[in-house]
């Protein structure tokens, strides 16, 4: 049996339909990520602005509902960076006699936040201590999603 030219053209030209199907829907694919990734970007961004505000708002008036209020922004950004897929980077670090240490950054903001409280409750702190607690939690945030 014989297959006819019209066959042929039929079967070629669903080839191509499916193909460029294909391209179309993995560029879609990924436009869709990259506006995904911009925007995530840009409201880390703003969270961190805000965390930048509500930190000035701790050294000025150093009340514990700002300090509260503080903890819950950095958690949530903390928890929007990894749910991002930036993960925890982690580094290692090496001591004088051999051993390995593992460091998250994560864990280092917690240990920043109890510093944070520590200092609000201590009324004899002065205003410059607290914002070096903050700046170094700010900092560790921009390590995070950086």
């Amino acid at each position: 049996m014989k297959i006819s030219q019209e066959m042929r053209t039929q079967l070629e030209s669903m080839n191509k339909n499916e193909q460029q199907k294909r391209v179309n829907n993995q560029r879609f694919d990924s436009l869709v990520k990259a506006e995904s990734t911009q925007l995530k970007q840009a409201e880390l961004q703003k969270l961190m602005s805000e965390l930048t505000a509500q930190g000035e708002r701790i050294a000025r008036f150093r009340s514990f509902k700002d300090l509260a209020a503080y903890k819950r922004m950095v958690k949530r950004f903390v928890k929007e960076a990894v749910n991002f897929g930036l993960g925890l980077k982690k580094s290692h670090s090496f001591l004088m006699d051999g051993d390995n240490r593992r460091l998250t950054i994560v864990k280092e903001i917690d240990e920043k936040l109890v510093e944070l409280s520590e200092a609000v409750l201590d009324q004899e702190k002065n205003s410059i201590e607290i914002l070096d607690v903050i700046g170094e939690i700010k900092g560790l945030l921009i390590n995070l999603y950086t």
